[in-house]
């Protein structure tokens, strides 16, 4: 069965969250946010907190409840990224090779104060994934970093990422578009297709619940 790479990617999600009860999203992450619902389908009880949602925002004031909820330890989930990611999962967001971009946004408190945070960055190039960061804007203990082309858990001992499975591409591939250093599991294997029911509820419940906030990965997608 033909699938989407965004497909892809919201089930890994989906398998990413697992027992969470509360999962929070940030804006402009429409991807985790697929993941996110996907999830529900199967899990009922599970809370998300979409700071994106267009209508009936829980957030009234914005990020200052999240970072509250945050802070009493009651959010178990969130999504970052950054211009740039390097091998011991620092982030980027306000500069890189002379551009400047909105800012952290307290991504350095969401970092250290929830309990899993999930890296997601879908372009998979030395461009993103550097050696070092050129401004640290939020450094923490990832549960993994999830891109176009793989699937890396994180090595808390070692500081240092280990590749787990890999898609739309190949391990030599990703060698070659990654600029640092990780480890391989010696359990690689490609990363698992959406079953035909998660499909099924990707292009229908779940495409319903996102496409108010977020239209256009709804129409790329989906249309």
């Amino acid at each position: 069965m033909n699938f989407a790479l965004e497909e892809l990617l919201a089930c890994s999600i989906a398998r990413l969250i697992g027992d969470a009860k509360h999962v929070a999203v940030g804006a402009a992450s429409p991807i985790p946010a697929c993941g996110a619902f996907l999830l529900k389908q199967k899990n009922s009880s599970l809370r998300i907190s979409l700071l994106q949602k267009r209508q009936g925002n829980p957030f009234s004031e914005g990020s200052r409840e999240l970072f509250d909820l945050a802070g009493q330890g009651r959010i178990d989930v969130f999504f970052l990224g950054g211009a740039q990611i390097d091998g011991e999962a620092n982030i980027n967001l306000v500069r890189a090779e002379g551009r400047r971009f909105p800012g952290s946004f307290g991504s350095a408190f969401m970092y250290s104060a929830v309990r899993k945070v999930i890296l997601f960055r879908e372009e998979h190039s030395r461009r993103v994934l550097v050696a070092r960061v050129e401004f640290i804007s939020a450094a923490g203990n990832p549960a993994a970093l999830l891109t176009g082309k793989a699937l890396f858990s994180w090595q808390q001992d070692k500081r240092r990422f280990r590749l787990e499975s890999f898609h739309d591409s190949s391990p030599e591939d990703i060698r070659a578009s990654t600029g640092f250093e990780y480890d391989v599991s010696p359990k690689l294997l490609e990363t698992p297709p959406p079953s035909p029911d998660e499909l099924s509820l990707l292009r229908s419940k779940v495409k319903s619940e996102i496409e108010k906030d977020y239209p256009d990965l709804a129409r790329r997608v989906w249309d």
